[in-house]
């Protein structure tokens, strides 16, 4: 995208052969990917809280007329109450929180949830992709500490690939 498009919000429409005015492109961040993706299978409930790399997160999610967030005071009762959620409505748990310390917060439930066979979602947030691997602040291999507590782990890096 050229920067003046950027900063006009002026974005021009290709036309067919025929001269006909096509439906315009429309342009999503992977946090509104994340939470139309959320809608699409029907999730209604996410127990979160909130904090610095999943707050691009929150918007859309606040946003959302079809996902409703319930704020925890920490991320093991994020997801601990996406497990008892699952338990109780027979719908898949959902929790969302932040990288590092607030994703290894979650280890707990996942493996509680992982041994007792309740299907859970947990999304965390992560650094930025340029900084894994690089001991950035509040980076932690979420996807490695998890992997034998899990059924099924994603990094994603790319907005494309969720």
């Amino acid at each position: 995208m050229l920067m003046t498009e950027q900063a006009t919000g002026h974005h021009p429409q290709p036309r067919p052969r025929n001269g006909a005015p096509t439906s315009p492109v429309e342009h999503v961040t992977g946090a509104q990917s994340l939470i139309r993706s959320l809608e699409e299978v029907g999730a209604d409930t996410v127990f979160g809280l909130p904090g610095g790399c999943i707050l691009p997160a929150y918007d859309p999610l606040m946003d959302s007329k079809k996902v409703r967030h319930i704020l925890v005071r920490h991320e093991q009762g994020a997801g601990h109450a996406a497990t008892g959620y699952a338990q109780a409505t027979g719908k898949v748990g959902v929790c969302m929180v932040t990288s590092g310390p607030g994703a290894t917060n979650l280890v707990t439930p996942i493996a509680d949830a992982h041994m007792d066979s309740v299907p859970i979602v947990a999304i965390t947030g992560q650094v930025a992709s340029k900084a894994i691997g690089t001991d950035a602040f509040q980076e932690a291999d979420i996807c490695g500490i998890t992997m034998p507590i899990t059924k099924h782990n994603f990094l994603v890096t790319k907005a494309e690939d969720i």
